[in-house]
């Protein structure tokens, strides 16, 4: 159980994962989950307070040297020389990897090929998009053919192009390469395409885990009803919350989510409700619970909150 405390704040708290060699886990969170703590500490980048991390078996704390040879790690932040080219950039990075001669030359047009800039390769990292600058990024965690690979929100911020460049380099990866990712995001649809498995952590603990047919049976006796209204919802939001049978509130844009029993006459207590309160329900739709409802009621916030 991984535990990482500084002075009176604990940020990780009993925390116990595993991954399987050649399976993509996903780990999921909101801001201030704990979650990049845990994967400094995965990366030996940080000690924890107690606990440790194994890798066949071998303590990771003890012998931080037996992961770094076989890690591969994303960073969230691009970790990168502006004014040199993807070219220089990786050349180095493969140095530190201790890759040199004609076997450095061959990974970094391998990597370069696999994230679709081997034409601009010579051209200054200054000059790239911010998704190409990712796609370095990653390239540079390549290098040295690790078995695990961490990827910490590697598509924040970019375009749909290199979005999606950069998924399918993580599919090819993990299926036709056998590596093992563990890959944390803000966007769900991302996890849920990618990852065997997913665990959900907030306020440094895990909350839950499994796969994502496992994880929404936590609400299998229930329903999300999204409701369209025609003024902000705080006050419908607050005499829902009242009613037992209601699991949930979330305000959004345009109105609210409510997780709510399956059984229960909610849609006429919130026509009730929003007549007394002078609200106007512009459109109602009740759906199956999605793995982003089940986080909003495990968490009381959503994936991107």
């Amino acid at each position: 159980m991984l535990e990482k405390r500084y002075k009176d704040k604990t940020v990780v708290k009993d925390v116990n994962l595993y991954l399987d060699k050649g399976e993509s886990v996903g780990l999921l969170g909101p801001n201030g989950a704990g979650k990049s703590t845990t994967i400094s500490i995965i990366a030996s980048l940080l000690a924890p307070t107690s606990g440790d991390v194994l890798l066949h078996g071998k303590s990771v704390v003890k012998h931080p040297a037996a992961i770094r040879k076989v890690l591969g790690v994303v960073p969230q932040e691009i970790a990168l020389y502006e004014e040199l080219s993807a070219y220089e950039n990786l050349k180095f990075f493969g140095r530190i990897y201790n890759l040199s001669g004609s076997g450095l030359e061959r990974k970094i047009q391998e990597t370069l090929e696999m994230i679709g800039l081997r034409e601009r390769q010579k051209e200054a990292l200054k000059t790239y998009s911010g998704g190409m600058k990712r796609r370095v990024n990653i390239a540079a965690a390549l290098l040295h053919d690790p078995q695990l690979v961490i990827m910490d929100e590697p598509t924040v911020g970019i375009d749909p192009q290199s979005r999606n460049h950069i998924l399918e380099t993580v599919r090819l990866l993990n299926r036709e390469k056998g590596m093992t990712v563990l890959y944390t995001s803000h966007y769900m649809e991302e996890v849920e395409q990618l990852c065997n498995r997913m665990y959900i952590m907030d306020h440094g603990r895990i909350i839950a885990a499994g796969t994502k047919q496992e994880l929404q049976r936590i609400l299998t006796s229930d329903d999300v009803m999204q409701i369209q209204l025609d003024k902000p919802g705080g006050r419908l939001a607050e005499e829902l919350r009242q009613l037992s049978h209601v699991r949930q509130v979330k305000e959004t844009e345009s109105g609210l989510t409510v997780i709510f029993s399956k059984q229960s006459r909610l849609l006429t207590e919130v026509v009730q409700a929003a007549e007394r309160l002078q609200i106007q329900v512009v459109s109602v739709h009740v759906q199956t619970p999605s793995l982003e409802d089940v986080f909003l009621h495990l968490t009381g916030r959503t994936l991107r909150d």
